[in-house]
């Protein structure tokens, strides 16, 4: 196991964007390293997908940080934004999904490549895979290098337990981690999810994760 400090995401509730907090795997590790290789990208346009809670606001937050710019809504994106990032050279577009203005968002493209400035796109899938109507903004999409964040493997399912419980202020045997391992879901978001049961559970009840309380989560 790989040094703590080098431990993954803080999700919604404690919402914690250090470099330092980013675990490295082999799931995330392409997306991670474009990110900290930048300007040095074969195209303008990155396009980083993956499931909720993947790290994909994290990776964004690492990059403005070390690289500065302006990150916007894809649901939220009006014409005032196509006025603000003009003084960025990096625009990030979170959220990229169906129910966007499409002409907005591909004038977003047209004013990246015009000006050469940079584009990361944040979605659940890749962004050429998005059904959108206008044929324009299709043709954008699929010209975006892609940096797709795979499912957790053993080793970043334990890091994100371990991190997760520590943020609540919760001591957990290792053995314990290593049962959950075997037995949730291979998802960002089910491991969220069970995390937070467990500790609800635990702290209606007043009493200390064990494996009773584990396998009754599991159950449900």
């Amino acid at each position: 196991m790989k040094d703590l400090n080098q431990l993954l995401l803080n999700f919604e509730y404690k919402q914690n964007f250090k470099d330092e907090d980013f675990y490295v795997s082999n799931s995330n590790y392409y997306a991670f390293n474009l990110i900290n290789s930048w300007p040095k990208w074969e195209k303008n346009f990155l396009n980083i997908c993956g499931e909720k809670y993947s790290g994909k606001t994290h990776l964004s937050n690492i990059f403005l940080k070390k690289f500065k710019g302006i990150i916007i809504d894809a649901n939220s994106f009006e014409n005032k934004n196509l006025k603000e990032i003009k003084i960025y050279e990096n625009v990030i577009l979170d959220n990229l999904g169906q129910n966007v203005d499409e002409r907005l968002i591909y004038s977003l493209f047209n004013i990246i490549d015009q000006d050469n400035k940079y584009l990361i796109i944040n979605s659940l899938i890749p962004a050429s895979e998005i059904s959108f109507k206008l044929e324009d903004l299709r043709s954008r999409t699929r010209n975006c290098l892609v940096a797709k964040i795979d499912k957790p493997e053993d080793d970043l399912m334990f890091a994100l337990i371990l991190k997760n419980f520590s943020d609540r202020q919760i001591t957990i045997d290792k053995k314990l981690i290593n049962f959950i391992i075997k037995r949730v879901d291979r998802s960002y978001g089910k491991i969220f999810e069970f995390i937070y049961k467990i500790d609800e559970i635990s702290l209606k009840r007043k009493k200390s994760i064990d494996f009773k309380i584990i396998k009754e989560v599991l159950r449900a």
